[in-house]
């Protein structure tokens, strides 16, 4: 197979604590809300009926958790394609909702290495994951584990 990487490979001991990988923008639409109501069957009206979340005080439609937490996907950066030839697994993630997400949000999600636990021929990789929206205020922090390989000596 041709090689076409689009960055130098990176094994559980290349990486640093505080290496950042930001993940590009992306702004909340109603197709988006569409797509992750088909996608998931979740059929409240808080996610879907615009009419519904005005007279429950809300501005727009109400983003569900997990489709602001698929925004924090790693496969939507850099950082897979860093990991071709040493990801094992995605092992865990975990998160908090702080704050709404409304149609017309734009959020910005980075993956930050925050422990490295290093084992016999594998890592724990573990990177701390954040939402920002457009006025800087945070809607989700987590963490994200995996497993990584070690370089073979």
């Amino acid at each position: 197979m041709i090689s076409h990487s689009l960055c130098a490979q990176k094994y559980f001991e290349d990486f640093e604590i505080g290496e950042r990988f930001n993940i590009p923008s992306r702004t909340m639409t109603d197709a988006l809300f569409a797509a992750f109501q088909l996608a998931s069957g979740d059929n409240h009206p808080v996610h879907y009926d615009v009419e519904y979340c005005r007279a429950h005080g809300m501005p727009h439609m109400l983003a569900h958790g997990f489709q602001v937490l698929i925004q924090t996907a790693a496969g939507a950066g850099l950082f897979p394609h860093c990991v071709e030839e040493s990801l094992k697994a995605f092992i865990e993630q975990s998160s908090k909702f702080l704050n709404p997400v409304f149609v017309g949000d734009t959020l910005y999600c980075s993956l930050v290495v925050s422990e490295l636990i290093p084992g016999r021929t594998t890592g724990v990789l573990v990177m701390q994951s954040t939402i920002i929206n457009q006025n800087e205020i945070v809607i989700l922090e987590g963490t994200q584990k995996y497993l990584l390989r070690k370089r073979q000596v």
